[in-house]
């Protein structure tokens, strides 16, 4: 037997395996963290992809809406980079301090309090610059036009209104929009509720219950959800883009600056090769977490990894997932889906009154289909049961039920850093 460490909240939780079943343990690859962020990031300002530098675009007088992702992103390490950002604006640019606003991309979510937001920017720069929660709801978005897919554009007041909107934000895999960062910082970061749902209903396919297959984890050529957020950014007026790029070990590696498109998806060329790895293939079990804290915070977040590592399982095949879900479901109305799924009403309810916490929630039912999904979690067993998913509070008992002995495993100790990519398919017989 040997041990294997998964991280679980803001700790780690051990499972003693059969090493004799275990055909991998995978890990994206490794690249070096970044020694001098301040450095990296104003070389990157310095000399952008497709873009003049920053320092030319801002000058002094120049009003600046600095756009960042909110605590559900807070993995990035935002913090590490934003005081870099602002003292290049006010050093280099010669912006006045008063005349930069950061925007917190909210989304749908609700904006966290003064201590929460703190936490992102750092109390230095709180002290200093404006820092507010962007509101979905607001009754002063403004509306920008419509992109070629019908989505009706609208947005929050200060970024619009700003001489110079940049985002910061960190590209990474992402089940619906392909790939995120970049282009969301703008919808659904800083956009208006109806914008962000108009577009997140291109999830279902328009002809049948199920996702659209046209979208997925890496897809971008054809996705409709990928192509209407890159028409909406492309209606934001000067707009800017810092890249962040995470190692496996969620360190900064990399950071790409520029234009809002260009600079975003050379960021997504480079976590395709940080995390993807080949496997020669797929296996009965896959057992992995999906990072931790805050990744794990609530199912509605962490079950984004099922999405990653699903490539290295066979159809029918068990996935272990390891995670907290302090905060449960996530939003309010995750688990009230269940009422629409027994009652055989959920199609129609997210035709009518798409959410996105209610398309992760048909997202997981639907990978629940395709897979024997167990839980090591704080979640109450029974309310994912109605979902075809089985969670455990113990170790030995969730083991019990996967029924290893025989089978062969994938040990994915962060399913959120790791992209399995079967290379070579056996034969019916060698399996």
């Amino acid at each position: 037997m040997k041990t294997y460490r998964f991280a679980y909240g803001s700790g780690t939780v051990e499972f003693p395996l059969e090493e004799k079943n275990i055909i991998g343990e995978l890990h994206g690859n490794v690249v070096e963290p970044i020694s001098d962020i301040r450095k990296e990031l104003w070389a990157s300002l310095d000399a952008p992809i497709d873009s003049a530098p920053l320092c030319r675009r801002v000058t002094p007088g120049s009003t600046v809406a600095l756009v960042v992702s909110d605590m559900s992103r807070f993995w990035m390490r935002q913090d590490l980079v934003v005081p870099h950002l602002v003292d290049y604006l006010t050093q280099r640019c010669g912006v006045r301090e008063r005349d930069i606003t950061i925007v917190i991309a909210n989304g749908t979510h609700t904006g966290g309090d003064e201590a929460e937001l703190r936490t992102l920017v750092t109390d230095a720069v709180y002290d200093r610059i404006t820092v507010e929660n962007h509101n979905c709801e607001s009754e002063d978005l403004v509306y920008l036009g419509t992109t070629p897919h019908d989505t009706p554009v609208s947005i929050n007041r200060t970024a619009a209104l700003a001489d110079m909107v940049i985002c910061l934000g960190a590209a990474t895999h992402h089940v619906m929009a392909g790939f995120g960062g970049g282009r969301k910082s703008i919808l659904p970061g800083i956009s208006g509720r109806e914008t962000i749902f108009h577009n997140h209903a291109f999830s279902l396919d328009a002809a049948a219950l199920r996702s659209n297959p046209a979208v997925g984890n890496g897809i971008l050529q054809g996705n409709p959800l990928h192509e209407d957020m890159c028409e909406a950014a492309g209606l934001v007026k000067n707009l800017f883009m810092v890249n962040l790029v995470m190692n496996t070990q969620m360190r900064l590696a990399a950071i790409f600056s520029g234009h809002y498109l260009t600079s975003w998806e050379q960021a997504c060329r480079t976590v395709n090769r940080i995390y993807q790895v080949d496997v020669p293939r797929k296996a009965d079990v896959v057992i992995t977490s999906c990072g931790g804290f805050p990744k794990d915070i609530s199912l509605y977040q962490g079950t984004k990894a099922i999405d990653n590592v699903e490539s290295a399982l066979k159809p029918g095949g068990t996935l272990i997932l390891v995670i907290e879900a302090r905060e449960g479901g996530g939003p309010a109305e995750y688990f009230g889906w269940s009422k629409d799924l027994l009652a055989g009403t959920i199609e129609r309810r997210l035709r009518e009154h798409f959410t996105v916490a209610g398309y992760v929630f048909f997202l997981n039912c639907e990978q629940a289909q395709r897979y024997n999904i167990l839980l090591y979690s704080s979640i109450d067993p029974k309310a994912v049961e109605p979902m075809g998913i089985r969670a455990f509070s113990d170790v030995d008992a969730l083991l019990e039920a996967a029924r290893l002995p025989g089978k062969t495993i994938y040990v994915i100790p962060n399913g959120s850093t790791v992209i399995p990519h079967v290379v070579k398919e056996v034969s019916a017989n060698e399996a």
